[in-house]
């Protein structure tokens, strides 16, 4: 369908849907919302960076009418009515052009709170929800997600399979997967290799060995790509490896160094990804790139991406859109290049846009579930900074709620306590409490590799680190 014929499509769509207010009364006061982004806005829980955005309901009463009404709303509507202009904003050209009508017509009759009903019913399976992925569109699920409690999006998430393959299996029931995050100040390498050897000795990195640089220089991202090959050659360790830098770093270093996953910050406008110094054509041109490398053995989710709420209003760039649906965007963009891996970074951009742990706990279980919904492979950093109103018991209890929700991966950070990027995070333990809890294994490759190492024995349980292979090595 030519771009010109949906631009028209639209025109035509906002003369009939566009002026048409949504309302309600609750004793005897009317509540109106003039229009479909401004009624996601008012029904979303309360954060601080839609309050800072002025976009809040100013009352529990309004966020309750807010959410009366969102719930009546067909989901149609959002096919009809974009939140950004079609013709402005190269995401929403995106989510319109590429929705799948075929996967939506399993509930495109249903309202926005009969979706809801329907997602929390045994009808909603793992291989329905699969199928219709490509058949919901991010505002559709973010509008899903603000009628739920915090039980709903963990109950609807778990049963979300999403798995993706490079050397080893991420997303398979009854396992939880880490990023080794050897992260160091000033790139040393002695650091980097004692906080990599640290981690894979507590069953960490099967996810990704993956590093933010402390520059952005490309010598600097090869040498770091070269040490971690040469780790995982010499030990045979099933996993793949990730230097954190800006897309066009590693479109220059490609050709010479051994690059795994290609990693790059993205957001749910236009404009913010912009400021991010991307778009989605160049996005394109590295996902190929990397492809042509070839180098996955089991599979070929090369891709991988970070997010997180209030992205777009940091960059003045969120258009009186709400940060939780503008960060639903972000996973269109994500979707499109079928990653290995994707995860919110909930907690790191600070308490301007999450004020505490409660904020931090509720949009990381909202990103996990509207993820997995749309079908990526989501992981959490579970996170926060210290000038946050967050400890590390908040961080405990997310933790737990994720692994029960069924999340992906998660972080594996030496000591919780990033040095590089001060904020906190969760450590190597964290994952090891995680995975006895909730009887959760490492991905089978490298619960196996970690059984040859006796780094873990048969019944997933540390062995103690002075009988590893790794170090007798």
């Amino acid at each position: 369908m030519c771009t010109f014929f949906l631009y028209f499509t639209e025109q035509i769509n906002n003369i009939i849907y566009g002026n048409m207010s949504y309302r309600t009364s609750i004793r005897n006061k009317v509540y109106v919302f003039n229009d479909l982004k401004t009624l996601l806005a008012k029904a979303s829980p309360l954060r601080s960076g839609d309050v800072l955005a002025g976009l809040a309901a100013d009352s529990y009463e309004e966020r309750v009418a807010a959410q009366i009404v969102l719930a009546d709303v067909p989901l149609k509507n959002f096919l009809h009515e974009t939140i950004i202009p079609y013709e402005e904003d190269e995401v929403t050209r995106l989510i319109i052009d590429e929705h799948d009508a075929t996967s939506f017509l399993l509930i495109s009759h249903l309202t926005v709170g009969e979706l809801r009903d329907w997602l929390l019913s045994d009808t909603a399976d793992t291989i329905t929800l699969q199928k219709l992925a490509k058949g919901f569109t991010p505002e559709m699920i973010a509008a899903v997600s603000k009628l739920m409690r915090n039980q709903d999006l963990i109950a609807v998430a778990q049963k979300c399979g999403v798995v993706t393959r490079f050397r080893n299996t991420i997303g398979l029931k009854g396992r939880l997967s880490t990023r080794l995050q050897p992260n160091h100040p000033t790139d040393d390498m002695k650091g980097i290799a004692a906080s990599m050897i640290d981690g894979l000795l507590y069953g960490s990195g099967d996810a990704v060995i993956g590093i933010n640089p402390a520059t952005d220089s490309p010598a600097s991202a090869v040498s770091l790509l070269n040490m971690i090959d040469d780790l995982r050659i010499k030990y045979a360790i099933p996993t793949q490896s990730c230097v954190l830098c800006h897309v066009t770093t590693i479109l220059q270093i490609i050709q010479q160094a051994p690059v795994d996953l290609v990693f790059q910050s993205i957001a749910g406008t236009e404009k913010t990804n912009k400021s991010f110094g991307i778009n989605l054509s160049m996005l394109k041109e590295a996902h190929e790139a990397a492809l042509s490398l070839q180098r996955g053995t089991i599979g070929n989710n090369i891709m991988y991406f970070e997010t997180g709420q209030g992205s777009s209003l940091s960059a003045n760039a969120n258009y009186n859109v709400d940060q939780q649906t503008l960060e639903a965007r972000a996973y269109a963009v994500a979707r499109k290049f079928n990653p290995m891996l994707v995860n919110t970074v909930v907690g790191f951009i600070g308490p301007e846009y999450l004020f505490d742990g409660k904020q931090i706990i509720r949009a990381a279980l909202e990103d996990h579930f509207c993820g997995k919904l749309l079908g990526l492979p989501m992981g959490v950093d579970i996170c926060y900074t210290n000038h946050a109103e967050a400890d590390q018991d908040d961080m405990d209890n997310l933790l737990t709620l994720l692994g029960v929700a069924g999340c992906n991966f998660i972080m594996g950070v030496p000591g919780a306590d990033d040095i590089m990027l001060n904020y906190q995070s969760t450590s190597f333990h964290d994952a090891l409490y995680l995975r006895k809890v909730l009887n959760k294994k490492p991905s089978p490759e490298f619960e196996a590799w970690l059984f040859k190492q006796n780094i873990m024995d048969e019944h997933g349980n540390q062995l103690p680190i002075q009988s590893s292979h790794l170090l007798l090595q």
